[in-house]
């Protein structure tokens, strides 16, 4: 049968329902979107090392002749043990398979393997348990670099390689139509799709996988460029109603200081936007304590002032609630109404709110709402939503910020997000939305000391660590990975490898569950706990809760705290691994202490002896201001940085748009270049009607559950 990339995953021999259905829970329905479902990491089997010269704590490979019969042994009963030995030059490894008889017939005296996995001492000879294995031939090679997929449950990567393979000799890669004008592909020195999809999944090389992933990722910035841009034109001719009276003299008169230059400024932009019969559209980006709520607070104040409704939408409960109780009284004080909506409120306090939303007695009628997705809930109509505020914005998908926007007929949207970027990079990014930036600091913001220190310090900073408990400050201490599995030693992750086929070489990450062990073991006097975006949402706001209640000292985390709860009595923040962050994520951390009265530090440690890592780490150690560091990680990493914010939720994409492989670019020309080429097309054709397989990608690339985005 002929296989094309539109055709249903269900047609590729091998894969039935139940497969089927995994692919699905990966969002894989035909040929197309496995052959765009790219490893996350790759195994390095091309650097054959003997048995003696094997790292022990990391996997490696290993050319091994068989040497004896594979025998089997029944241990409780079910269980079983094939074991044989194998030998190279240097030594002899005994084997071991866990339940796995049928192997018995495979590997045969004299035959050769290739393995790989842990070698480990066994007195005087060595150990491999359970490794994976191909059969060598010199006449026929091996390949180098073997790719590692995300999985699901029902998914097991030879399951995926075989199908992979499957497509790959029944689907002619060759006449693959390339929605990539030949001009511009030619222009900016890319290799076909073909090869680029033949590379990504089985590299030659490391110069072949470069190549393979910089036109992957150029694809990706090209089509969402031409998404933006069409976005914008649509979002242009959307209707709102006019707020006329933009007055906020009074609430600027209940605030006991006053607005920065750079509030002021972004104020004037929303004033103006709202007056306008055109729906607003911006978006407010700031360093963490730069004052953005109080300009979110006046587009609400102008929304009711012209008897419009307003919905704040922020992403964890704990969140929320900081939100209502800092805004309440204020609005109280304005004679507006406002209420808490989230999902731990009680039925029948919510079916009082979902009554007074949509009241048509002005008087009974609430006039802001403060909550979290709860406010997405079926149950929630207004009377006449005017405005929709998102806060950390990159918490949430283009579609959830429609389904709230949706809920008045034509709503003002702004949001915000607490992520200093780049004018350049936010333009690119967010190209739909208008901008306004907070470039200034409110006086009086105490500044966080910050030091660079190795593992030879680690004494002395867990004496600190004891000095700022006992007097009475908190402890964040954050690493880069989950859990051990995710960052397994002798992997190859495909962002350690650059455009010209070069491979960086990064000291093993510390993960978060491990460390709050040792932590806990360490500090048996005090209070620790660990948080991560794996977590449950309801024990994640649990965990945040005892911290900012003041109930654990010490918080192991992953990047999942970058954005959330006001802790005042956080006064230490301690990054592990620091040369495994961006600084704009270093300085988004950063930002989580100093926001109360004690004096407050930020350490980073890291064992790096790269001179790249220590110059970054330098500039957060000397630098304060947010938008110079993000220049600086622009200029040094490339736009990546800015499109993974934590381990779940990238800036741009958080349920919505996800780039695949664009939030591993290190190269900025590339998204100019990408961005360029957009701009080019459009003026060729604005509308696409000259370039339906472009305007087919950018349509699956901005379509959600069906709908495509406006």
């Amino acid at each position: 049968m002929a296989l094309d990339m539109n055709t249903n995953i269900r047609s590729l021999y091998g894969v039935g329902p139940s497969r089927a259905a995994a692919y699905a829970r990966l969002g894989i329905h035909s040929t197309g979107d496995l052959f765009m479902h790219f490893p996350a990491r790759y195994e390095n089997r091309g650097d054959i090392k003997l048995l003696c010269d094997c790292e022990y704590s990391q996997k490696s490979a290993v050319l091994l002749t068989v040497a004896t019969e594979p025998k089997v042994t029944m241990i409780k009963g079910r269980l079983s043990l094939l074991k044989f030995k194998a030998y190279d030059d240097s030594g002899i490894c005994e084997m071991t398979y866990f339940n796995q008889n049928f192997l018995k017939t495979v590997f045969t005296p004299a035959a050769e393997f290739r393995f790989y996995g842990k070698v480990e001492r066994k007195s005087k000879n060595y150990a491999m348990s359970s490794p994976a294995y191909e059969p060598y031939r010199e006449d026929i090679p091996l390949p180098p670099l073997v790719p590692v997929y995300p999985l699901t449950e029902g998914l097991s990567q030879k399951q995926i390689a075989k199908d992979m393979g499957t497509l790959f000799t029944t689907l002619d890669t060759v006449n693959i139509e390339d929605p990539l004008p030949e001009d511009i592909r030619r222009g900016n020195s890319l290799c076909t799709l073909p090869f680029a999809l033949r590379n990504i999944h089985r590299p030659t090389d490391y110069v072949s996988l470069a190549a393979a992933k910089k036109r992957l990722i150029f694809d990706e910035f090209f089509t969402f460029a031409l998404g933006l841009s069409l976005t914008k034109l649509h979002s242009q001719e959307t209707y709102a109603s006019p707020c006329a009276d933009t007055d906020i003299s009074e609430l600027l008169s209940l605030l006991p200081y006053r607005l920065t230059g750079a509030q002021m400024r972004t104020v004037e932009d929303i004033k103006r936007d709202m007056s306008r019969g055109v729906a607003m559209s911006r978006m407010v980006v700031g360093d963490v304590g730069c004052g953005k709520t109080i300009c979110a607070a006046a587009a609400i104040y102008i929304a009711v002032k012209n008897k419009k409704q307003a919905a704040l939408m922020v992403p964890t409960e704990i969140l929320a609630v900081q939100h209502y109780n800092d805004l309440k009284e204020l609005f109280a004080r304005l004679g507006i109404r406002c209420e808490l909506l989230t999902s731990s409120v009680k039925r029948s306090e919510k079916l009082r709110i979902y009554n007074s939303l949509r009241a048509e007695n002005e008087a009974e009628r609430t006039q802001v709402v403060i909550g979290t997705q709860a406010l997405l809930s079926e149950g929630v109509e207004f009377f006449d939503l005017g405005l929709v505020v998102t806060d950390e914005q990159h918490r949430f998908g283009v579609n959830q910020r429609a389904l709230l926007s949706e809920k008045g007929k034509h709503s003002h949207v702004l949001v915000m997000s607490a992520t200093p970027i780049p004018r350049s990079m936010a333009l690119a990014l967010y190209g739909d939305l208008d901008l306004s930036l907070i470039d200034e600091m409110p006086p009086g913001r105490q500044r966080v000391d910050t030091f660079v220190v190795n593992e030879s310090y680690r004494e002395r900073l867990n004496k600190f660590i004891h000095a700022q408990v006992s007097e009475g400050g908190q402890v964040y201490i954050v690493c880069p990975a989950v859990e051990e599995c995710e960052a397994e030693a002798g992997d190859l992750d495909i962002a350690d490898i650059d455009e010209y086929g070069n491979v960086r070489k990064k000291a093993p990450l510390k993960t978060a569950v491990e460390f709050s062990e040792q932590m806990a073991e360490r500090f048996s006097d005090l209070r620790v706990e660990y948080i991560h975006g794996k977590m449950k949402a309801a024990d994640k706001d649990a965990v945040m809760r005892r911290f900012a209640d003041g109930q654990t000292d010490i918080l192991v985390s992953t990047t999942v705290i970058e954005v959330g709860v006001n802790v005042p009595n956080a006064s230490l923040m301690i990054v592990e691994n620091a040369d495994r962050f961006g600084l704009s994520q270093l300085h988004q951390l950063r930002g989580r202490v100093g926001r109360g009265k004690r004096k407050s530090y930020c350490v980073l440690v890291s064992d790096s002896e790269g001179e790249n890592a220590a110059r970054r780490l330098d500039i957060m150690r000397s630098t304060y201001d947010g938008y110079a560091i993000a220049e600086r990680d622009l200029e040094m990493r490339g736009p990546g940085d800015f499109l993974k914010n934590n381990e779940n939720a990238d800036i741009r994409q958080s349920g919505g748009i996800r780039f695949k492989l664009a939030q591993l670019c290190d190269d900025t020309g590339l998204l100019k270049t990408a961005f360029s080429a957009a701009e080019q097309i459009l003026g060729r054709s604005h509308d696409l009607a000259d370039y339906p397989a472009l305007a087919s990608a950018v349509e699956r690339m901005f379509t959600i559950d069906g709908s495509v985005m406006n």
